[in-house]
């Protein structure tokens, strides 16, 4: 697999690990062509890494949270004309709270969001990477993926389908040039958790791993042609307990770490 020089797409690219990971993208002599919804924050972050690496840096403002925003944002990158060689799905969201206590309208954007746009935007551009024998996909899931979360049911359920989706891929492609990883970062102390109202869960309060070093080890494990990337001691042993463990064991104690006080 080529490993510079590549465009890179990266969606969510305007906090935490997307901005990360496009630094990374950057540093290694790949262009890289930044999405989100606050284009100001990707501007800033493209004269950033034109300024500080010399390549090209490109800002493609992108909605996911309709079908019709994920078309359009799809078509604004063909016309630019960016050739996707890597694909990096950061944009997402959760919620934290009770399934019927949340707003339906906001869980099914989630659903959008996590599930329907990373699909149709690997729908988009895997067809071209099979093709020209290269590239890859990125795919940040999460350590909820391993699990069922009590008071984030729809979050974590969104992130089991993006590791299912990523290793069928992974193995559908990786004899063809073709690498997809799916990176799975236990908690994160960046806007995520505060959007997804966790700033009091004890889950935030243990085995944390920083933007950085969640994104560093994203990055290698992408380059290296990596299935599955857990950052950290911690989470990796977490991942490791849910498949020992049994299911009831696990949901229970995903619930005592993120419940939401009465």
């Amino acid at each position: 697999m080529t490993t510079t020089g590549r465009t890179v797409l990266v969606t969510g690219a305007s906090s935490g690990i997307g901005v990360e990971l496009a630094r990374l993208f950057a540093a290694n002599g790949d262009r890289v062509v930044l999405s989100a919804r606050r284009e100001d924050r990707l501007k800033a972050l493209a004269a950033e890494l034109s300024s500080k690496h010399g390549v090209a840096a490109d800002v493609v403002r992108g909605d996911l949270s309709t079908p019709d925003g994920v078309k359009d944002f799809a078509i604004e990158v063909g016309r630019k004309g960016h050739v996707v060689d890597v694909l990096v799905n950061n944009a997402g969201f959760g919620l934290r709270g009770r399934f019927a206590q949340l707003s339906f309208d906001k869980q099914l954007e989630m659903i959008q969001v996590n599930v329907a746009a990373p699909t149709a935007l690997s729908g988009l551009f895997l067809p071209g990477m099979l093709a020209r024998g290269r590239g890859g996909i990125l795919n940040v899931a999460s350590l909820a993926a391993f699990q069922a979360g009590p008071e984030m049911a729809v979050y974590y359920a969104t992130k089991a389908y993006l590791l299912s989706f990523s290793e069928a891929l992974f193995e559908e492609s990786k004899r063809k040039g073709v690498t997809v990883t799916a990176l799975c970062p236990g908690p994160v102390p960046t806007e995520f958790g505060e959007v997804a109202g966790m700033g009091d869960a004890l889950l935030f309060k243990t085995g944390v791993v920083s933007a950085e070093a969640v994104a560093k080890a994203g990055f290698d494990g992408f380059q290296a042609g990596k299935a599955i990337v857990i950052p950290g001691a911690l989470p990796k042993i977490g991942a490791f307990m849910t498949r020992l463990g049994s299911r009831g064991l696990t949901r229970r104690l995903a619930h005592e770490m993120q419940r939401v006080k009465d």
